[in-house]
């Protein structure tokens, strides 16, 4: 993984793993890798993992299992609550860049339809 030196990596790991949880990627009730695993998975170090982890947990999206592991929820509302909250976000990202390039509402949607248009063809 390539990391944004703007932003906290332990942040971007989050929002990566969140987002695998979110498409189904990370099923429910899946077992995450160990701590050491996942800080080798994806270049940091251990004690970032923890906090990865921690931050995973914080949100409950997952839990760890004394002596077993962590484990995503197996809550499908509050993964369907998180692709949702990611959705948006999406979209808020996509229509302010769209204000600063002057592009109007109607246009993101117009833009957003040929796009879909020309992927479905």
């Amino acid at each position: 993984m390539e990391y944004d030196p703007m932003s906290p990596i332990w942040l971007q790991v989050v929002n990566r793993i969140k987002g695998s949880i979110a498409t189904g990627s990370i099923g429910p009730g899946e077992k995450m890798p160990g701590g050491r695993d996942l800080a080798v998975r994806f270049s940091i170090n251990p004690n970032t993992a923890a906090r990865v982890y921690q931050e995973l947990e914080r949100a409950g999206l997952c839990e760890t299992r004394r002596g077993m592991g962590t484990y995503v929820t197996v809550d499908a509302e509050r993964i369907a609550r998180l692709r949702t909250q990611m959705a948006a976000d999406a979209a808020d990202r996509y229509l302010r860049d769209l204000k600063i390039l002057g592009l109007s509402r109607t246009d993101a949607v117009r833009l957003l339809n040929e796009k879909e248009d020309t992927e479905n063809a």
